[in-house]
């Protein structure tokens, strides 16, 4: 039976740390199921979703504090189970852009919340020389939900908070 490892790591950002941690999975027989990784100033951070066997799960949960140590990284493990399925009708990303001030990204996230859709992902990044930020909000929506409805709150809310907005449908093979 498979089971689920969700991976967390941050470290300073130095070449082969990426590269080091996708061996061990390997080594250690997990499947790389899903995988993130950014930079944040010299920090480099990874979060990887891992299945595998429960030999495969336990011998990565026992050799990664030692990859940890050698590539000085801060690492978290967590078991879990794999993905729930959910009967979404279409995915889309909501985009925003402006003068950055503080609790747009607040407004945003409980703007999604109080509507009870889940954000699949959020990607968001401010130019210091330019002050102006945009993000990047992947939704789902169920079939309660309609997109209109939700365009013409999200468009109301923009316009109070002073941003450029957009709503576009992705792929949803590949979020």
């Amino acid at each position: 039976m498979s089971q689920y490892l969700v991976l967390t790591v941050m470290g300073a950002d130095r070449t082969g740390s990426v590269s080091s941690l996708t061996k061990l999975a390997s080594e250690c027989g997990c499947n790389i199921v899903d995988s993130r990784m950014a930079i944040f100033g010299l920090e480099f951070t990874m979060i990887m979703l891992l299945n595998g066997t429960s030999k495969a799960i336990s011998q990565i949960e026992s050799k990664l504090p030692a990859v940890a140590v050698k590539r000085e990284l801060i690492t978290m493990m967590k078991r879990t189970s794999g993905y729930k399925h959910q009967e979404f009708t279409e995915h889309y990303q909501a985009e925003y852009a402006g003068i950055d001030q503080p609790g747009l990204l607040k407004a945003m996230t409980a703007f999604f919340a109080a509507r009870n859709i889940d954000i699949s992902s959020l990607k968001s990044e401010i130019n210091p020389q330019t002050n102006q930020m945009n993000a990047a909000i992947q939704i789902a929506l169920t079939k309660e939900t309609t997109i209109e409805a939700l365009e013409k709150d999200y468009f109301d809310l923009c316009d109070q908070i002073d941003v450029q907005g957009t709503i576009t449908k992705v792929n949803s093979n590949f979020l």
